[in-house]
């Protein structure tokens, strides 16, 4: 029988640029559950402690936030943004 390991992004989003790439797919997506769980895997990737400390937030209550069914405050999205050095821009899109 063949032994498998879970798998885990963040061991293989290491680049600002593979990380770049995931939070705009994640954003184009508009799902919220699939940015939230981007912005997890990029925490993980630069260090939860880290990041949960320049977020302003406990690294349980990121983990949580930041889980398949976290649903993270506006506050915690923000303070995440800014601990991982991410600048969120917004642009109106025309409509027909």
């Amino acid at each position: 029988m063949a032994r498998t390991e879970p798998f885990d992004a963040a061991l293989y989003l290491t680049s600002p640029q593979s990380q770049e790439e995931l939070l705009n797919d994640a954003f184009a997506s508009g799902d919220a559950r699939y940015v939230s769980q981007a912005l997890g895997v990029i925490a993980r990737a630069r260090g939860m402690t880290e990041v949960a400390r320049e977020a302003g937030v406990t690294r349980e209550a990121l983990y949580k936030a930041l889980s398949e069914n976290g649903d993270p405050r506006l506050t915690t999205l923000l303070g995440v943004a800014r601990a991982l050095g991410v600048t969120l821009k917004a642009r109106v899109e025309a409509r027909p």
